[in-house]
């Protein structure tokens, strides 16, 4: 039986991706194909690559340890209610990411073309064809609005352009159009790994469950309550072709909440651990 995962977006949550991967190899798990969306894109292209979690795990640790991606300051978007901001700490916050949002109203998008590739410099530059994996990563059409499934040419490309959140991210330019973050479109691509021959297919959805009560004391968290509710929906109908979803608990981590890897890769290790007994029986194992 050929096994697909469909990799969903969702920022940092999106680390838990790794604990999943950790978890199929420790139990025999064979994975046939990959598909991924914006993070789930990242991960998977990886771990086509190199089809080794321990081996993704430490490249992200590198990544994210890069002078170009620790210039983000992706802790200024990342509320923690386990610390003591104080008044000072969060005023900084707050005037950061107002000066990112800034840039957006005179710019296509908060980072330039030149900052992204400098974050990306080290991403693997090969082609689809010479992964050890079946692999598609998910992109979103601005023009069109249609999801563009990317399984040709250069991998980093490819996962730019599905991780490229708009108004953050430079759009791509390729395949005669103009390309954004595949979650705008496909937050779980489920039914990619089913056209790609998947006959059982593992969801691992990222995003944010509506049974977490959310702080909504102004304008910008409601804004982000809206974006939870509408990003549940769009992936409710995808979810529907999954014959396994394995959702990893995102109660306490944002999209920015990248230094809480570690604790982040433990929950997809968690919930991965629940469903292996599932798989092993649609398996046949």
């Amino acid at each position: 039986m050929r096994l697909g995962i469909a990799l969903g977006g969702g920022g940092a949550r999106g680390l838990a991706h790794i604990g999943v991967l950790k978890v199929f190899e420790k139990h025999g798990i064979p994975i046939s194909q990959i598909s991924g969306t914006s993070i789930g894109a990242f991960v998977g292209a990886l771990y086509a690559t190199f089809k080794d979690a321990a081996r993704v795990e430490e490249f992200i640790y590198d990544f994210v340890r890069n002078d170009a991606f620790v210039d983000l300051n992706l802790d200024a978007f990342d509320p923690d209610p386990s610390e003591d901001t104080g008044y000072w700490r969060l005023l900084l916050k707050n005037a950061q990411r107002k000066i990112s949002l800034f840039r957006t109203w005179k710019y296509r998008s908060m980072l330039t073309k030149n900052q992204v590739d400098e974050i990306f410099k080290d991403f693997p530059d090969i082609n689809f064809e010479d992964l050890q994996l079946d692999f598609a990563a998910v992109a979103t059409d601005l023009l069109s609005g249609r999801e563009t499934v990317l399984c040709h040419g250069g991998i980093k490309q490819a996962v730019i352009a599905s991780s490229s959140i708009p108004g953050v991210f430079p759009v791509v330019e390729m395949m005669d159009t103009s390309l954004c973050d595949g979650g705008v479109s496909d937050l779980v691509p489920v039914y990619v790994s089913r056209g790609r021959g998947a006959q059982i297919v593992v969801a691992v959805d990222v995003t944010k469950s509506l049974n977490e009560k959310e702080d909504l004391s102004n304008g910008i968290k409601i804004i982000d309550r809206a974006q939870t509710i509408l990003a549940y929906q769009l992936s409710r109908e995808r979810l529907a072709g999954a014959d396994i979803v394995i959702r990893p608990s995102s109660v306490r981590f944002s999209w920015a909440s990248v230094r809480h890897m570690p604790e982040i890769i433990e929950s997809g290790v968690q919930a991965a651990e629940k469903a292996i007994p599932n798989i092993k029986k649609l398996m046949g194992l």
